[in-house]
């Protein structure tokens, strides 16, 4: 899960129906090898929405949910320039785009401006593997992996 500022709001429930309600989806997800990874990018750490609830979340279920802040005024990228979502989400390019041919999905919900960014460190995995990343995108919006909500 991808999300910039308010674009978090989607995410809240669904980390809520896997980790805080008690449903038969959310303890069959904590009892297996389920993943769920939150990647949360804001200007600063005083505006991380809900952090109480991911700390909470992260401390019951360690196992289960992994948790990344892209803070563009707090932190730096690895070039020495701000710290962007689709920098944090590079930082795992490789573990990503092994999940997702493993059946993972990907969420995207926020500002638009963080796609390009991430779609074409993507591309540079594919690249990497000697595949076309448009035939590996087809693939996993064919197979319902791929989901984009942004403005």
């Amino acid at each position: 899960m991808v999300a910039t500022g308010t674009g978090i709001a989607p995410y809240r429930s669904f980390i809520r129906r896997l980790f805080v309600e008690e449903t038969p989806f959310g303890e069959a997800y904590t009892k297996g090898s389920g993943l769920a990874w939150l990647f949360l990018g804001v200007a600063n750490s005083d505006a991380l929405l809900y952090d109480d609830e991911w700390q909470e979340v992260l401390k019951k279920h360690p196992k289960n949910f992994r948790l990344d802040y892209a803070l563009s005024r707090e932190q730096k990228n690895k070039d020495g320039g701000k710290m962007y979502i689709q920098d944090k989400v590079a930082e795992y390019s490789d573990e990503i785009f092994t999940r997702m041919d493993n059946g993972a999905h990907m969420y995207f919900c926020g500002l638009k401006g963080m796609m390009p960014g991430i779609t074409e460190m993507l591309e540079g995995v594919c690249k990497e593997k000697g595949l076309k990343w448009e035939d590996k995108l087809t693939q996993w919006k064919k197979a319902g992996q791929w989901h984009v909500e942004v403005y």
